[in-house]
């Protein structure tokens, strides 16, 4: 039997020692000669001066331990809210997660919206509170916290001695004694009308029933045993690692099944060459074999590229008995390093998935696909070096690290700078810095705005055929434009025969067709919308597909215009827990803001604001919540209904000759034509 393995994500609110303990975990089982510190920057998964500096997760990081037959792969993530798209990524590959809480500061908001994230996965998850040695540590107190505010179906583990103290001791409560059987029946009697009913007659389940009935209402998501301890002195953290190995489930690994994989990190190896972290959900991948991968492009059209694995490099514990490198292969449930993939980017798919939103193979889901649980960026900054002359450097710097992140898409912006996607200042800071040292360029970013999208409001139609007067561009090309469903993206169609035009051609017009859509009539990115080639023709051999590439772009704007269109500003859906006595100033903050309350409903001790905020002012939203709320208030947001903008739209600089005047438009192609002979030699 091969052995089992079992991909763990740790989580929490930043500072609660999420990093700690994966350097614990990892210590403990003999993965690392010595335990990492973060305050001393020498930690094993926060492995970038970076990271070490700011004593914050910035990127997912993969490390392993072994226990007995089972090799636990530790993806540690991020815990500070501007990087949440890669805790996303991270919650898309794993099997189980612990979410960590410090005994001293409690439930906190980040705490409260990564739980509510893996409550809607439904993926397992253990809580461990760390920190019962540092003074201040109220375990009793926080159990009726977690329950109010996290999680109601908790089941105790273990109890705390001398806490708040540096001889605070975790003490395990085993199900052999009968106040513990008890205590842990009527949580599971929730889920279980059986045990209610013994409980109703006087009947105590055994303690081999009662860890069977926990470890099956553990795997449901429906329970969530809690452990006490600290990871800086070790008590505790055995017994979380016997419940790891105890109550969560380990995943079916379907090995003769179509190969299937998702991309969920991106490493640069020495040399700068990509290396691509795959969780593998079936079949297998070996060492020099070419694989395809598929891609969601933020537009809403698929593309996929395929490539040969030069090397593979299976995740590994220490002394196990897997191939560590090369020759090797990656089988269902593993997670491995490949490389010899240049165009990967994160997100990208391997084989064919499905698109439930559940966690497991019963309920559609289990290969990492349809998870959308935080809402993409809605803001952009421009970025310029402070030194002149190194404009295009930045740009390949900021390419590579949107092909780590995919959500920090990039884009040119006019006068030598370069558009960036972002969630918020810190995640600004951090691009910076990165580029800084990677690259040796000094970035300046300007203010952060908003990123509008538009979308048609009818059907519109253009075309320009080939022949007299019209020798710029030897081709025919017809374009209709139809508003699609709000979310659905964009689709290209065709209502001519492929074999109307040479296969070539026809590549030309869809790839300029969908390069146009990022600047609509005011330079914004068209959404939304389904674009249908209606016309075609040719003359061969004077026709070339550069002739469809530069007549598309014109075309298909003129067909947007004569389907008129409208200009919307992003919204976030967000839900607000807040204290009964701030509810009067939260919804006259919100009020102050222009944003639209949904409703408002109360749950338990607290209430519950809705509102839709346009995403430029969720940042000022979430930088209020806290003195609007005594610090009590946790913030959850997606994706909302963006709104029309009202008055004269926003125009955004254009970078593409400006296909809307036809005169410029043929000046621009001209002007690049004469530059490529030149850069060629020519």
């Amino acid at each position: 039997m091969p052995p089992k393995t079992l991909n763990l994500g740790i989580l929490a609110h930043v500072d609660a020692g999420k990093t700690s303990l994966t350097e614990r975990l990892l210590f403990d089982h003999g993965a690392i000669a010595s335990l990492g510190s973060v305050d001393t920057g020498s930690t094993q998964t926060d492995s970038g001066d970076l990271e070490r500096e700011r004593g914050i997760t910035i990127r997912s990081a993969v490390a392993a331990f072994g226990v007995g037959d089972l090799q636990v792969n530790l993806v540690d993530t991020p815990g500070h809210p501007d990087f949440i798209a890669e805790v996303e990524r991270a919650l898309a590959v794993l099997d189980g997660a612990v979410l960590v809480l410090s005994a001293v500061e409690g439930v906190q908001a980040q705490t409260r919206v990564l739980m509510r994230s893996l409550r809607n996965l439904r993926l397992p998850t253990l809580l461990f509170v760390n920190k019962i040695d540092r003074a201040g540590a109220r375990p009793e107190e926080l159990l009726a916290d977690i329950r109010q505010k996290l999680a109601p179906h908790l089941v105790p583990m273990s109890a705390v001695r001398h806490a708040g103290t540096t001889a605070a001791r975790s003490l395990p409560r085993p199900p052999e004694r009968r106040d513990v059987r008890e205590q842990a029946a009527e949580v599971l009697a929730e889920h279980d009308e059986t045990v209610l009913a013994g409980l109703v007659e006087g009947n105590v389940p055994r303690a081999g029933e009662v860890h069977r009935l926990l470890a099956a209402q553990t795997a449901a998501g429906l329970v969530h045993p809690v452990w006490f301890g600290s990871a800086l002195t070790g008590t505790g953290v055995g017994d979380l690692v016997a419940g790891i190995t105890a109550f969560l489930p380990r995943p079916e690994a379907r090995r003769e099944a179509p190969a299937r994989g998702t991309v969920f990190a991106v490493e640069r190896a020495g040399g700068g060459e990509k290396v691509a972290l795959v969780r593998m959900f079936s079949g297998e991948v070996r060492e020099r074999e070419r694989l395809t991968f598929r891609r969601r492009e933020p537009g809403g059209a698929t593309t996929e590229f395929s490539g040969r694995v030069t090397r593979l490099d299976v995740v590994t514990a220490p002394g196990s008995r897997r191939r560590e490198a090369g020759g090797g292969r990656l089988a269902a449930g593993s997670i491995g390093r490949l490389r010899g993939l240049p165009r990967v980017r994160v997100g990208d798919r391997l084989g064919e998935h499905g698109t439930g939103h559940g966690h497991g193979d019963g309920d559609g889901h289990g290969d990492g696909q349809g998870l959308a649980h935080f809402a993409p960026p809605g803001l952009e900054s421009a970025v310029r070096p402070r030194q002149a002359g190194q404009e295009a450097a930045l740009h390949a710097a900021l390419a590579d690290l949107a092909d780590e992140d995919p959500l920090i898409r990039t884009r040119p912006a006019g006068d030598g700078a370069t558009s960036v996607l972002l969630y918020g200042a810190v995640q600004q800071e951090v691009i910076a810095e990165r580029i800084r040292r990677s690259h040796g360029i000094d970035p300046v970013f300007e203010k952060i705005r908003p990123v509008y999208v538009e979308r048609p409001v009818g059907a519109g139609e253009a075309s320009q055929d080939l022949g007299p007067g019209t020798d710029e561009f030897w081709a025919t090309v017809g374009l209709r434009v139809e508003p699609a469903p709000f979310g659905s993206g964009v689709a290209f169609r065709r209502q001519v025969e492929w074999g109307a035009l040479p296969r070539a051609f026809h590549r030309a017009i869809e790839e300029a067709a969908l390069r146009t859509l990022h600047q609509g009539l005011h330079g914004w990115e068209v959404t939304d919308c389904t674009v249908t080639l209606v016309r075609v023709g040719y003359l061969a051999p004077a026709s070339v597909a550069a002739d469809f590439r530069g007549l598309t772009p014109v075309i298909l704007l003129r067909a947007l215009r004569a389907a008129g269109s409208r200009l919307f500003e992003p919204c976030q859906s967000v839900e607000i827990e807040i204290p009964p006595d701030t509810l009067g100033g939260v919804v006259g903050f919100l009020a102050a803001l222009g944003a639209e309350t949904t409703g408002t409903t109360g749950r338990g001790a607290s209430w519950v604001v809705g509102a839709q905020v346009p995403t430029r002012l969720v940042q000022d939203l979430t930088a209020a919540l806290p003195g609007l709320t005594h610090g009590e208030g946790a913030l959850w947001s997606r994706g909302g209904r963006d709104r029309p903008v009202r008055g004269t739209p926003p125009r955004r600089e254009r970078f593409d000759g400006n296909p809307l005047n036809y005169e410029e438009y043929l000046r621009y192609l001209a002007d690049r034509s004469l530059s490529r002979t030149a850069a060629n030699g020519g």
